[in-house]
This record gives C-alpha cells, sequence and structure tokens, in this order.
C-alpha cells in the first residue's frame, strides 16, 4: 500500500468515525478504535497484500510524531482547566492526583503480575501506565453525560491533571528498572528517580511559567500579528515541550499543561481564538492518533489475551472505586458524586502512546544487551494489553456512564431549555408560555424594568449584560441548551449569538431577523456574524412590538384531527406567526425562516395572532 493512501485514509477515517459518532451518539473513541483494528486488515482483503502500519510509517517516524501530538492536546486541555471551578474541591482534586495515583498504581501493578503473568518490573511500568485517563476520553463523555458543574469540573481536572502525572510517574518507573539491570543498586535508583521527580517539577513549572510570561508579553504589546497568534501558540507549546523534555525526561508534559492553565487563568490577554483553534486542532490530531496507533496491533495478539483482558479490566473497575474512596474520604463531597468519580477512569491516547514508547525501548535496549530478552519480550505485551484496557474502559464507561449520572441524579436534565437574551414585553409573554409548558427559561436583561416585572410574573431572570465576560460563571445553566437572542438591538443579538455558539453549539443560537436598512449609507451585520432567523425574515424586533401595541396576542393552540393546523390558518390568516411547535413529550421545537412551520395533531403551536371577531373565537373550541 503507497503510504500517501494509508495517511489519507487514517484521516478520513478519523473524521467519518467522529461524525458518525455524533449521529449514533456513542463515545467517538470506540469507532476510532474499531476503524483503526480493521483498517489494514480490510484493506489487505480487497488489495490481496497484507502490509503492516510499521512498513507504511517507521516508529523512529511515528512516535515524535505522537509526542508532539499528546503535547499540543495536553495545552489545549489546560486552555479549559479555570481555577474558579475547584472552589471548595480543590483539595480532593490534589488527593486525586496524587494518592488516588498511588493507590492505582500500586494495586494495577499487583493485578498485572496475578492475571498476565508479568515480571514485576513490567507489572509496576504497566500499572504506572494505566493511572492515567486524559481529555482525549474524559472530555467527550463529560460533554456526552453533562454532568453537575462541581463534579464535572472536578472529573475534567482529574482527567487532564494526571496525564502529566501518570507519565512521568511512568517514567521514573521504567528510569528504575533500568538503572537496576544496570548497575544492580536498588537504593541509588529509587534516590535517583526521587530526584528525577523533583527535577521535572522544577523544569516544568519553570519552562511552563516562563513560556508563559513572555507569551502574554508579546500579545500584550501587540508584537505578533492576529494572522500568526494561532501559529505561534502550536510553535510554542511544541518549543517548550521539546526543551523540557532535552533538560528532563518526560518533564514537557508537565510543562505543556502548567502554560495551558495559567494562559487560561491570566486576565491580561484575550487567547478565546486559540482555545478555538485548538480545539479543532485537537479533534484531527486524537482522530489520527488513535486509527495509527490501532493499526499497529495484530488482531490475533489482542485475541489471545481477550479472556485475562477482560479480568484485567473488571479489576481495573474495582480498583477506580478503591481509589476514590480513598481519595475522597472525609471529603465534603456527596455519596453520589462520589460513585460517579468512581464509575469514570477511560484509558485514552496518552497511555497507548506511552506504552508503545516503552515497549519500543525495551527492544532498543535488549538489541544491545542491557536488558534480558525475555524482559523484553513481556515488555511488547504492553502494547495489546494497554489497547484492550483502552477498549474495554471506554466501551463499558462510555455505554454506562450517562445511565448510571441519571441514576444517581448527578447530570444535567435533558437541555430542553431556553436563554433569553432581552426580557422586553414580547419576550415576556413568550417565555411565559413556554413556562406554562413545562419548558425551562432564563431571561436576562440590562434593564432594570423589564428584569423586575419578569420576576414579578415568576419567570427566571438574570440582571446582566449577555455579553459580560462573567455571565457564564453567574448563569445556571442547567437543561437550557438553546439561545434565543431577542434584543431590540440586532449588533447585540449578533454578538450574543456569537457568544454562545462555544456553548450551545451552531445549530443552538438563534436571534431576531435584523431590521430593512432604510438607505444605501445604513449597513446590516454581516451574515458570518448572525446566527439562525426566528420565526421569518420580516419579524423584527420593532415589528412584534408594534403589533403587540396593536392587540396582538401571544396565544396557545392544541391541534387536534378536528382542529388541524389548516383551520388555524382560517381561523387567524396569513398574518399569524407560529413561533414555537411543542410535542406531546414536551419537545420544542423553534421555528425559524428557512423552515415552514408544519405542526400535526396532538402538538402544541405557541403562535402571534391578531385579534379575531368573537363568533370565529367561539369556533376555536380547542384553542
Amino acid at each position: 500500500m503507497d503510504p500517501l493512501i494509508y495517511l489519507a485514509g487514517v484521516i478520513t477515517l478519523g473524521i467519518a468515525a467522529q461524525w458518525l459518532a455524533w449521529r449514533l451518539h456513542l463515545p467517538a473513541i470506540l469507532l476510532l478504535l474499531v476503524f483503526g483494528f480493521l483498517f489494514l486488515p480490510v484493506c489487505g482483503i480487497f488489495t490481496g497484500k497484507t502490509v503492516t502500519a510499521e512498513q507504511l510509517i517507521p516508529d523512529d517516524l511515528l512516535f515524535p510524531f505522537v509526542s508532539i501530538s499528546v503535547a499540543v492536546i495536553l495545552f489545549e486541555g489546560g486552555l479549559s482547566l479555570k481555577l474558579a471551578e475547584l472552589r471548595g474541591t480543590g483539595y480532593v482534586m490534589l488527593r486525586l492526583v496524587t494518592i488516588g495515583v498511588l493507590v492505582t498504581w500500586g494495586l494495577g501493578t499487583l493485578a498485572a503480575g496475578l492475571v498476565f503473568r508479568l515480571d514485576w518490573g513490567i507489572s509496576a511500568l504497566l500499572g504506572a501506565v494505566l493511572t492515567v485517563s486524559g481529555p482525549t476520553v474524559v472530555g467527550p463523555l463529560l460533554r456526552y453525560v453533562r454532568p453537575a458543574p462541581r463534579i464535572g469540573s472536578l472529573a475534567k481536572w482529574e482527567g487532564i491533571v494526571n496525564d502529566p502525572v501518570g507519565a512521568v510517574l511512568a517514567v521514573l518507573v521504567f528510569e528504575v528498572l533500568r538503572e537496576i539491570f544496570q548497575l544492580g543498586e536498588v537504593g541509588l535508583t529509587f534516590f535517583s528517580a526521587a530526584s528525577g521527580l523533583l527535577k521535572t517539577a522544577a523544569v516544568g513549572l519553570t519552562v511552563g511559567a516562563t513560556t508563559a510570561v513572555v507569551l502574554v508579553t508579546l500579545l500584550r504589546r501587540y508584537l505578533i500579528p492576529d494572522y500568526l497568534q494561532s501559529a505561534a501558540f502550536l510553535a510554542v507549546v511544541v518549543a517548550s515541550f521539546t526543551i523540557s523534555n532535552a533538560i528532563q525526561t518526560e518533564s514537557g508534559l508537565v510543562t505543556v499543561t502548567l502554560l495551558g492553565i495559567i494562559m487560561a487563568n491570566q486576565r491580561t490577554v484575550v487567547v478565546k481564538h486559540v482555545i478555538e483553534f485548538k480545539e479543532n486542532l485537537r479533534v484531527l490530531l486524537i482522530s489520527t492518533l488513535f486509527i495509527l496507533l490501532a493499526s499497529r496491533v495484530p488482531l490475533e495478539q489482542m485475541k489471545s489475551m481477550a479472556l485475562p483482558g477482560v479480568v484485567f479490566v473488571g479489576l481495573l473497575l474495582a480498583i477506580r472505586g478503591v481509589a476514590v474512596y480513598v481519595s475522597t474520604f472525609a471529603s465534603d463531597l456527596r455519596r453520589v458524586e462520589r460513585l460517579f468519580l468512581a464509575w469514570l477512569h477511560p484509558r485514552g491516547i496518552v497511555a497507548a502512546a506511552v506504552s508503545a514508547l516503552f515497549a519500543l525501548e525495551f527492544a532498543h535496549l535488549a538489541d544491545h544487551h542491557l536488558v534480558p530478552p525475555d524482559l523484553a519480550n513481556q515488555a511488547k505485551q504492553l502494547v495489546p494489553i494497554t489497547f484492550l484496557v483502552i477498549v474495554g474502559t471506554v466501551g463499558i464507561y462510555g455505554l454506562t456512564v450517562r445511565p448510571v449520572a441519571r441514576r444517581l441524579g448527578v447530570a444535567e436534565p435533558n437541555r430542553r431549555g431556553i436563554l433569553f437574551a432581552g426580557a422586553d414585553s414580547f419576550v415576556r409573554a413568550v417565555a411565559q408560555a413556554l413556562q406554562d409548558e413545562g419548558c425551562q427559561v432564563m431571561l436576562v436583561d440590562t434593564n432594570q424594568h423589564n428584569i423586575s416585572t419578569a420576576r414579578m410574573a415568576g419567570l427566571p431572570t438574570c440582571y446582566a449584560s449577555v455579553l459580560s465576560e462573567h455571565v457564564l460563571e453567574e448563569l445556571e445553566l442547567g437543561g437550557i441548551g438553546r439561545l434565543l437572542a431577542m434584543t431590540p438591538n440586532d449588533e447585540v443579538n449578533s454578538l450574543a449569538a456569537m457568544e454562545f455558539i462555544d456553548v450551545f453549539g451552531r445549530a443552538g443560537v438563534y436571534q431576531l431577523s435584523p431590521e430593512v436598512a432604510d438607505t444605501v449609507r445604513q449597513s446590516q451585520v454581516s451574515s458570518h456574524l448572525r446566527a439562525r432567523i426566528l420565526f421569518g425574515r420580516d419579524v423584527t424586533s420593532a415589528r412584534l412590538r408594534f403589533r403587540l401595541a396593536t392587540g396582538a396576542t401571544i396565544k396557545k393552540t392544541k391541534l387536534s384531527d378536528e382542529f388541524d393546523f389548516d383551520r388555524f390558518r382560517e381561523l387567524y390568516g396569513e398574518s399569524s406567526v407560529v413561533l414555537f411547535v411543542i410535542d406531546p413529550s414536551g419537545e420544542v421545537t423553534i421555528c425559524t425562516s428557512n423552515e415552514d412551520p408544519a405542526p400535526t395533531s396532538g402538538q402544541t403551536i405557541i403562535s402571534l395572532v391578531d385579534p379575531v371577531s368573537e363568533t370565529a373565537t367561539n369556533r376555536d373550541v380547542l384553542s
């Protein structure tokens, strides 16, 4: 197979797996692994030629790429960590990534030795590798589950921070094993490991903090043009990672994680555009890495270890419960929160990459007669065992964590609720009608009169600017999944929509149609800065307010076989505007300018209608 075809297939299959997982509501990692395992065997069937991934991409090229990719992924994960999220739970997170990691390592070492009959040194190395989880698997699962903010933030922090901690632990174990075989002095090697740990922490903190100061200074003085900033960040992350590793092995992961955390929490310069770039890059890297590494694992080897692998994964699930119990003992976490944490520890790309790296290192050491050949042969089992654990934990947690979270009551309700930007009379009337039908609503406005009137009507409100930097931290968005920007200001509506795209996605943000310009000199907001247009192109804020002032009302009508949508149109005329369609299950469909509403029997419509005669109103017996 041509390496170009192989790489093109890897990228294409990676993105296809991500899309298919989104459509099927499955963890993307599962499909990525399946595609990776089957890619080369299926190609061999069609081409009639058997080829290995090592022949297409040599190890000497692959693993530097994997290392750099993991560094970028961890940096992006660090950018998502806000220190404010750890109020009241910071000490729990610290215990999870220290005590929890040590408990997982110790019990994991014991389990690996008993199940796979490995040398205790290799078992200790495997146990260290499997302490990590990482943002590549925890992040997608948290977005899928949507747990309560406190426990979700704690799980996110642990998943990102324990990656460099676990990787450094694995490196220290490897160094101890190598020195034991070379020097034969256990005491000296453990002293070297302790000093190496301190050196790793010092190098990571120094390089990470220094790099952050340099970046902030350059951005604050506008010494990097806008079009180069994302690329400059990428180059700096790769450079700092490489420099740290050159000074101290595997300290680069600590460096890039700390760099991301520092940049995310500083208030001097804006890095939101960089975060968006890194998020897109992360999706591409994760998709590519999982298929690249999975395609290097022979299926025959995986099958031969299937039974002990199932036993080992089961033991790891129990070990996770013990680690969480010990780490959260005497904390203020509720029992259901501790149970949720105990059922969330999938392994991801860092475990796969580190295990492959150590297997290769042991092979090189055996070639130079620095370790016994049987030890190197056992080290080759690190990769298939790790992939078995990745498949098992991602599969089990991915398919069960959401039902478990709902059963425990720590998952947010279905995000059917609506956030309204604006709280004038029309918005209040619409929000009241939706709330009466069981839809969760929240109104945000800077007009004190509008907010007070809405509160008196029993509507949840927030007195703030929807464009405020801190509004997302103040709002309780549990159960809310869409934004309707309905202020009288077109520019504010557009800016609010763009601000909340990161929160609800483009499919979940809407705004009123902008006013039509009266002269050539007047201009509207550019189309690429607008969200989905509500209700209709001619339904603007000014026209809605005018119609309400002249007698139009918000009306709820339940359709039936006798009184269908055609009868509704006949009664209220073409001037009626259908705003929302509500299914019997409570699902609210928001009407837009691109789709003509077609409600059916059994559904309830909320509409804006003009007054009709008393005779006509009497015919509306089912409204």
